[in-house]
Protein backbone atom coordinates (compact mmCIF):
# COMPACT_ATOMS: atom_id res chain seq x y z
CA UNK A 1 0.00 0.00 0.00
CA UNK A 2 1.05 3.28 -1.12
CA UNK A 3 1.79 6.38 1.46
CA UNK A 4 -1.43 7.98 -0.44
CA UNK A 5 -3.54 5.20 0.69
CA UNK A 6 -2.15 4.67 3.88
CA UNK A 7 -3.42 8.36 4.51
CA UNK A 8 -6.69 8.33 2.94
CA UNK A 9 -7.14 4.84 5.16
CA UNK A 10 -6.08 6.47 8.42
CA UNK A 11 -8.60 9.62 8.17
CA UNK A 12 -11.66 7.38 7.20
CA UNK A 13 -10.18 5.25 10.10
CA UNK A 14 -10.21 9.17 12.21
CA UNK A 15 -13.42 10.18 10.83
CA UNK A 16 -14.97 6.85 11.89
CA UNK A 17 -13.67 6.80 15.14
CA UNK A 18 -15.06 10.22 15.84
CA UNK A 19 -18.50 9.90 14.07
CA UNK A 20 -18.75 6.93 16.76
CA UNK A 21 -17.79 9.10 19.62
CA UNK A 22 -19.74 11.94 18.78
CA UNK A 23 -23.01 9.83 18.40
CA UNK A 24 -22.36 7.80 21.81
CA UNK A 25 -22.25 11.45 23.71
CA UNK A 26 -24.96 12.71 21.65
CA UNK A 27 -27.25 9.34 22.76
CA UNK A 28 -25.80 10.18 26.27
CA UNK A 29 -27.19 13.64 26.17
CA UNK A 30 -30.63 12.96 24.71
CA UNK A 31 -31.08 10.09 27.52
CA UNK A 32 -30.38 12.54 29.99
CA UNK A 33 -32.44 14.99 28.37
CA UNK A 34 -35.59 12.64 28.69
CA UNK A 35 -34.80 11.50 32.17
CA UNK A 36 -35.23 15.61 32.84
CA UNK A 37 -31.20 15.83 33.89
CA UNK A 38 -29.24 18.74 32.80
CA UNK A 39 -26.56 17.01 29.87
CA UNK A 40 -23.19 16.64 30.70
CA UNK A 41 -20.22 15.20 29.17
CA UNK A 42 -18.05 12.38 30.73
CA UNK A 43 -14.47 12.94 29.17
CA UNK A 44 -11.32 11.39 29.46
CA UNK A 45 -9.26 12.42 32.34
CA UNK A 46 -12.75 13.34 34.50
CA UNK A 47 -12.22 9.22 35.56
CA UNK A 48 -15.13 8.43 33.82
CA UNK A 49 -17.42 10.53 36.28
CA UNK A 50 -19.77 13.43 35.62
CA UNK A 51 -18.82 16.85 37.20
CA UNK A 52 -21.17 17.98 39.79
CA UNK A 53 -21.46 21.91 39.98
CA UNK A 54 -22.16 22.97 43.39
CA UNK A 55 -22.97 26.87 44.45
CA UNK A 56 -21.72 27.73 48.21
CA UNK A 57 -21.82 30.23 50.84
CA UNK A 58 -18.38 30.02 53.38
CA UNK A 59 -17.44 31.64 56.31
CA UNK A 60 -14.14 33.40 56.05
CA UNK A 61 -12.31 30.97 57.94
CA UNK A 62 -12.45 28.13 55.01
CA UNK A 63 -11.79 30.87 51.86
CA UNK A 64 -8.37 29.80 52.28
CA UNK A 65 -8.84 26.44 52.21
CA UNK A 66 -11.52 26.69 49.11
CA UNK A 67 -9.27 28.70 47.01
CA UNK A 68 -6.06 26.08 47.40
CA UNK A 69 -5.25 24.71 44.09
CA UNK A 70 -4.95 21.69 45.66
CA UNK A 71 -8.48 21.31 47.08
CA UNK A 72 -9.69 22.36 44.01
CA UNK A 73 -7.64 19.40 42.49
CA UNK A 74 -8.88 16.85 44.78
CA UNK A 75 -12.12 18.07 44.54
CA UNK A 76 -12.18 17.84 40.47
CA UNK A 77 -10.47 14.38 40.85
CA UNK A 78 -14.18 13.24 43.09
CA UNK A 79 -16.10 15.03 40.63
CA UNK A 80 -16.77 18.38 42.17
CA UNK A 81 -16.36 21.89 40.90
CA UNK A 82 -17.73 24.45 43.44
CA UNK A 83 -18.61 28.00 42.70
CA UNK A 84 -18.45 30.03 46.40
CA UNK A 85 -19.29 33.23 47.79
CA UNK A 86 -18.01 34.53 51.45
CA UNK A 87 -20.38 36.10 53.32
CA UNK A 88 -21.20 36.33 57.18
CA UNK A 89 -22.15 33.46 59.19
CA UNK A 90 -25.38 35.06 60.23
CA UNK A 91 -25.89 36.38 56.96
CA UNK A 92 -26.46 32.44 55.85
CA UNK A 93 -29.54 31.96 57.13
CA UNK A 94 -31.33 34.60 55.10
CA UNK A 95 -30.07 33.12 51.99
CA UNK A 96 -32.17 29.92 53.01
CA UNK A 97 -35.05 29.68 50.37
CA UNK A 98 -37.76 27.05 49.00
CA UNK A 99 -35.89 26.88 45.97
CA UNK A 100 -33.10 28.08 44.18
CA UNK A 101 -30.87 28.87 46.65
CA UNK A 102 -27.12 27.66 47.90
CA UNK A 103 -26.54 23.78 47.23
CA UNK A 104 -24.23 24.29 50.49
CA UNK A 105 -23.49 26.68 53.74
CA UNK A 106 -20.15 26.30 55.61
CA UNK A 107 -20.74 28.85 58.24
CA UNK A 108 -18.26 29.34 61.32
CA UNK A 109 -19.66 28.15 64.55
CA UNK A 110 -22.69 26.03 65.26
CA UNK A 111 -24.91 28.24 66.69
CA UNK A 112 -24.91 29.76 63.16
CA UNK A 113 -25.49 26.17 61.67
CA UNK A 114 -28.10 25.87 63.87
CA UNK A 115 -29.56 28.99 62.66
CA UNK A 116 -29.65 27.70 59.34
CA UNK A 117 -31.33 24.42 59.93
CA UNK A 118 -33.94 26.25 61.57
CA UNK A 119 -34.58 28.70 58.75
CA UNK A 120 -34.17 25.39 56.90
CA UNK A 121 -36.74 23.66 58.57
CA UNK A 122 -39.68 27.27 58.11
CA UNK A 123 -38.55 27.01 54.23
CA UNK A 124 -39.66 23.14 54.43
CA UNK A 125 -36.46 22.32 53.50
CA UNK A 126 -33.80 20.24 55.13
CA UNK A 127 -30.16 20.68 55.78
CA UNK A 128 -27.98 18.15 56.95
CA UNK A 129 -24.67 18.90 59.17
CA UNK A 130 -21.19 17.58 58.93
CA UNK A 131 -18.17 18.83 60.89
CA UNK A 132 -14.71 18.16 59.31
CA UNK A 133 -12.91 20.52 60.92
CA UNK A 134 -13.35 22.34 64.60
CA UNK A 135 -10.50 24.81 66.41
CA UNK A 136 -10.82 26.24 69.69
CA UNK A 137 -11.01 29.62 70.31
CA UNK A 138 -7.93 30.96 71.84
CA UNK A 139 -6.05 33.97 73.37
CA UNK A 140 -3.10 34.90 71.50
CA UNK A 141 -0.62 36.55 74.34
CA UNK A 142 3.12 37.02 75.01
CA UNK A 143 5.14 35.16 77.85
CA UNK A 144 5.89 38.68 79.76
CA UNK A 145 2.05 38.84 79.75
CA UNK A 146 1.38 35.23 80.91
CA UNK A 147 3.96 35.48 83.12
CA UNK A 148 2.16 38.07 84.99
CA UNK A 149 -1.23 36.33 85.02
CA UNK A 150 1.13 33.63 86.29
CA UNK A 151 1.84 35.34 89.30
CA UNK A 152 -1.73 36.91 90.21
CA UNK A 153 -3.13 33.34 90.18
CA UNK A 154 -4.95 32.98 86.81
CA UNK A 155 -2.40 31.61 85.01
CA UNK A 156 -1.11 27.89 84.46
CA UNK A 157 1.65 26.55 82.12
CA UNK A 158 0.94 23.93 80.00
CA UNK A 159 3.12 21.50 78.61
CA UNK A 160 4.91 22.87 75.17
CA UNK A 161 4.94 26.46 76.53
CA UNK A 162 1.06 27.33 76.10
CA UNK A 163 -1.23 28.68 79.35
CA UNK A 164 -4.15 27.31 80.67
CA UNK A 165 -6.69 30.97 81.61
CA UNK A 166 -8.88 30.65 84.65
CA UNK A 167 -12.28 32.30 82.69
CA UNK A 168 -13.71 33.42 85.97
CA UNK A 169 -10.85 34.94 87.11
CA UNK A 170 -9.75 36.73 84.59
CA UNK A 171 -13.33 37.94 83.87
CA UNK A 172 -13.54 39.26 87.54
CA UNK A 173 -10.28 41.31 87.04
CA UNK A 174 -11.92 42.73 83.54
CA UNK A 175 -15.09 43.68 85.19
CA UNK A 176 -12.83 45.03 88.03
CA UNK A 177 -11.32 47.66 86.04
CA UNK A 178 -7.77 46.54 87.16
CA UNK A 179 -4.43 48.03 85.45
CA UNK A 180 -1.78 46.36 84.29
CA UNK A 181 0.55 48.12 86.56
CA UNK A 182 -1.60 47.72 89.69
CA UNK A 183 -0.89 43.96 89.34
CA UNK A 184 1.94 41.74 91.20
CA UNK A 185 5.01 41.73 88.86
CA UNK A 186 3.94 43.89 86.31
CA UNK A 187 7.86 45.34 85.63
CA UNK A 188 7.85 43.54 82.08
CA UNK A 189 4.22 45.28 81.15
CA UNK A 190 3.94 48.85 83.67
CA UNK A 191 1.61 50.34 82.15
CA UNK A 192 -1.57 52.31 82.86
CA UNK A 193 -3.97 50.30 80.33
CA UNK A 194 -6.56 48.43 81.57
CA UNK A 195 -6.64 44.44 81.42
CA UNK A 196 -8.75 43.61 78.65
CA UNK A 197 -9.10 41.00 75.42
CA UNK A 198 -9.16 42.67 72.66
CA UNK A 199 -11.92 41.13 70.48
CA UNK A 200 -13.90 41.65 66.86
CA UNK A 201 -16.78 43.52 66.67
CA UNK A 202 -19.57 41.51 68.26
CA UNK A 203 -22.73 42.67 66.51
CA UNK A 204 -20.58 41.40 63.29
CA UNK A 205 -18.15 38.65 64.36
CA UNK A 206 -18.41 35.02 65.31
CA UNK A 207 -15.46 34.92 67.18
CA UNK A 208 -16.97 38.05 69.32
CA UNK A 209 -20.20 36.35 70.03
CA UNK A 210 -18.03 33.45 71.14
CA UNK A 211 -15.89 35.99 73.67
CA UNK A 212 -19.61 36.92 74.78
CA UNK A 213 -20.93 33.21 74.88
CA UNK A 214 -17.83 32.35 77.45
CA UNK A 215 -18.09 35.74 79.41
CA UNK A 216 -21.76 35.20 80.11
CA UNK A 217 -20.76 31.65 81.35
CA UNK A 218 -17.87 32.99 83.80
CA UNK A 219 -20.74 35.98 85.05
CA UNK A 220 -23.61 33.25 85.25
CA UNK A 221 -21.40 31.40 88.21
CA UNK A 222 -20.18 29.09 85.25
CA UNK A 223 -23.95 28.12 83.98
CA UNK A 224 -24.93 29.36 81.03
CA UNK A 225 -27.63 31.56 80.64
CA UNK A 226 -31.08 29.45 80.90
CA UNK A 227 -33.68 31.88 80.72
CA UNK A 228 -34.45 35.15 78.90
CA UNK A 229 -34.09 37.06 81.53
CA UNK A 230 -30.93 35.76 82.76
CA UNK A 231 -29.67 36.75 79.32
CA UNK A 232 -30.60 39.81 79.35
CA UNK A 233 -29.06 40.74 82.71
CA UNK A 234 -25.31 38.96 81.97
CA UNK A 235 -25.63 40.56 78.25
CA UNK A 236 -25.56 44.16 80.13
CA UNK A 237 -22.98 43.09 82.37
CA UNK A 238 -20.69 41.37 79.38
CA UNK A 239 -21.00 45.06 77.10
CA UNK A 240 -18.79 46.92 79.37
CA UNK A 241 -16.28 44.23 78.33
CA UNK A 242 -16.92 45.41 74.75
CA UNK A 243 -17.17 49.09 75.24
CA UNK A 244 -14.10 49.97 76.99
CA UNK A 245 -11.66 47.83 74.05
CA UNK A 246 -12.41 51.17 71.87
CA UNK A 247 -12.89 50.66 68.24
CA UNK A 248 -13.23 46.10 66.79
CA UNK A 249 -12.41 45.07 63.81
CA UNK A 250 -15.78 43.29 62.09
CA UNK A 251 -13.43 40.04 61.55
CA UNK A 252 -11.12 37.94 63.81
CA UNK A 253 -8.55 38.53 60.76
CA UNK A 254 -8.04 42.09 61.78
CA UNK A 255 -8.02 41.32 65.14
CA UNK A 256 -4.90 38.61 64.64
CA UNK A 257 -3.27 41.36 61.80
CA UNK A 258 -3.23 43.72 65.24
CA UNK A 259 -1.25 41.44 67.56
CA UNK A 260 1.13 40.53 64.86
CA UNK A 261 1.80 43.28 63.01
CA UNK A 262 1.59 46.03 66.07
CA UNK A 263 2.63 43.53 68.90
CA UNK A 264 2.21 43.75 72.64
CA UNK A 265 1.77 47.53 73.30
CA UNK A 266 -1.68 47.34 71.51
CA UNK A 267 -2.56 44.13 71.71
CA UNK A 268 -1.51 42.21 74.68
CA UNK A 269 -4.62 39.67 74.21
CA UNK A 270 -6.93 38.77 71.76
CA UNK A 271 -9.37 36.69 70.96
CA UNK A 272 -8.83 34.11 68.27
CA UNK A 273 -9.43 31.12 66.67
CA UNK A 274 -7.01 28.62 67.71
CA UNK A 275 -5.85 27.72 63.56
CA UNK A 276 -5.09 30.98 62.90
CA UNK A 277 -2.04 30.68 65.16
CA UNK A 278 -1.25 27.05 64.04
CA UNK A 279 -1.24 28.48 59.96
CA UNK A 280 0.87 31.67 60.90
CA UNK A 281 3.28 29.47 62.66
CA UNK A 282 3.75 27.01 60.00
CA UNK A 283 4.43 29.66 57.52
CA UNK A 284 6.85 31.74 59.09
CA UNK A 285 8.69 31.13 62.89
CA UNK A 286 6.69 32.80 65.60
CA UNK A 287 8.66 35.33 67.20
CA UNK A 288 10.14 33.91 70.35
CA UNK A 289 7.68 36.05 73.32
CA UNK A 290 4.32 34.68 71.29
CA UNK A 291 2.20 32.47 73.43
CA UNK A 292 -1.79 31.03 73.40
CA UNK A 293 -3.40 31.22 76.70
CA UNK A 294 -6.57 28.64 76.78
CA UNK A 295 -9.37 30.02 78.49
CA UNK A 296 -10.36 27.46 80.87
CA UNK A 297 -13.16 26.86 80.50
CA UNK A 298 -13.50 27.38 76.88
CA UNK A 299 -15.24 26.94 73.69
CA UNK A 300 -14.82 25.01 70.28
CA UNK A 301 -15.87 26.31 67.12
CA UNK A 302 -17.03 23.89 64.67
CA UNK A 303 -16.54 24.91 61.00
CA UNK A 304 -20.61 23.04 59.75
CA UNK A 305 -20.88 21.98 56.30
CA UNK A 306 -24.33 21.91 56.26
CA UNK A 307 -25.80 20.64 52.97
CA UNK A 308 -29.15 21.51 51.42
CA UNK A 309 -29.73 19.37 48.51
CA UNK A 310 -28.87 15.46 48.12
CA UNK A 311 -26.04 16.52 45.86
CA UNK A 312 -24.24 18.68 48.12
CA UNK A 313 -24.29 15.73 50.85
CA UNK A 314 -21.99 13.94 48.74
CA UNK A 315 -20.06 16.26 48.97
CA UNK A 316 -20.34 16.15 52.66
CA UNK A 317 -19.31 12.76 52.97
CA UNK A 318 -16.02 13.66 51.13
CA UNK A 319 -15.05 16.56 53.17
CA UNK A 320 -15.41 14.38 56.45
CA UNK A 321 -14.11 11.44 55.11
CA UNK A 322 -11.49 12.26 52.03
CA UNK A 323 -7.59 11.94 54.09
CA UNK A 324 -6.21 14.28 51.68
CA UNK A 325 -8.46 16.87 51.82
CA UNK A 326 -8.31 16.82 55.79
CA UNK A 327 -4.83 17.10 55.83
CA UNK A 328 -4.93 19.82 53.85
CA UNK A 329 -7.35 21.13 56.57
CA UNK A 330 -4.41 20.58 58.99
CA UNK A 331 -2.15 22.90 57.25
CA UNK A 332 -4.48 25.71 57.75
CA UNK A 333 -4.56 24.69 61.71
CA UNK A 334 -7.67 23.19 62.22
CA UNK A 335 -8.50 20.21 64.25
CA UNK A 336 -10.26 17.11 62.67
CA UNK A 337 -11.01 13.43 63.88
CA UNK A 338 -6.92 12.56 63.61
CA UNK A 339 -5.69 14.52 66.98
CA UNK A 340 -2.43 12.84 66.59
CA UNK A 341 -2.20 14.48 62.74
CA UNK A 342 -3.07 17.74 64.29
CA UNK A 343 -0.20 17.64 67.31
CA UNK A 344 2.34 16.55 64.89
CA UNK A 345 1.28 20.07 62.62
CA UNK A 346 1.61 21.93 65.98
CA UNK A 347 4.71 20.34 66.85
CA UNK A 348 6.32 21.59 63.52
CA UNK A 349 4.97 24.70 63.76
CA UNK A 350 7.15 25.16 67.11
CA UNK A 351 3.80 26.12 68.81
CA UNK A 352 2.48 25.14 72.62
CA UNK A 353 -1.05 24.06 72.34
CA UNK A 354 -3.35 22.49 74.70
CA UNK A 355 -3.22 18.70 73.66
CA UNK A 356 -6.35 17.89 75.34
CA UNK A 357 -9.30 20.38 75.76
CA UNK A 358 -10.21 18.69 78.99
CA UNK A 359 -12.36 21.75 79.94
CA UNK A 360 -15.28 22.71 77.17
CA UNK A 361 -18.64 24.16 77.03
CA UNK A 362 -21.14 24.70 74.04
CA UNK A 363 -22.46 27.83 73.08
CA UNK A 364 -25.81 28.97 73.91
CA UNK A 365 -28.72 28.39 71.32
CA UNK A 366 -28.79 31.06 68.83
CA UNK A 367 -31.79 32.57 70.50
CA UNK A 368 -30.08 32.86 73.43
CA UNK A 369 -26.80 34.58 71.36
CA UNK A 370 -28.96 36.53 69.31
CA UNK A 371 -31.06 38.03 72.39
CA UNK A 372 -27.64 38.93 73.89
CA UNK A 373 -26.04 40.02 71.03
CA UNK A 374 -28.99 42.38 70.90
CA UNK A 375 -28.39 43.56 73.97
CA UNK A 376 -24.71 43.89 73.72
CA UNK A 377 -25.44 46.38 70.83
CA UNK A 378 -28.41 48.35 72.16
CA UNK A 379 -25.76 49.27 75.27
CA UNK A 380 -22.46 50.24 72.81
CA UNK A 381 -24.81 52.57 71.12
CA UNK A 382 -25.86 54.37 74.43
Amino acid sequence: MNRTAKAIVTVVLLAALGGAVFFALRGTQQEQLANGQNPTLSLPGMRGMQMVELTGVIALDVEPYFKDSRVIKALSDNGFRLNVTRIGSRDMAQRVVQSGGPDFMFPSGIVAANQILDAAKRANQTGTQYTPFYTPMVIASWKPIAGILQANGLATPLTGGAYSVDLAKLVSLMQAKTRWKDMKASSAFDVNKSVLVSTTDVRKSNSGAMYLALAAYALNNNELPGDRATAEFVAKKAADLFKRQGYQENYVNGNFDDYIAIGIGKTPMAFIYENQMIAYALSKPVAADMTLLYPNPTIVNKVVFVAMNERSKRLGDLLTTNAELLNIGLEYGFRTSDSAAFLQKAQAAKLGVDEKLNNLIDPPSFETMSLMIDVVAREMSQ
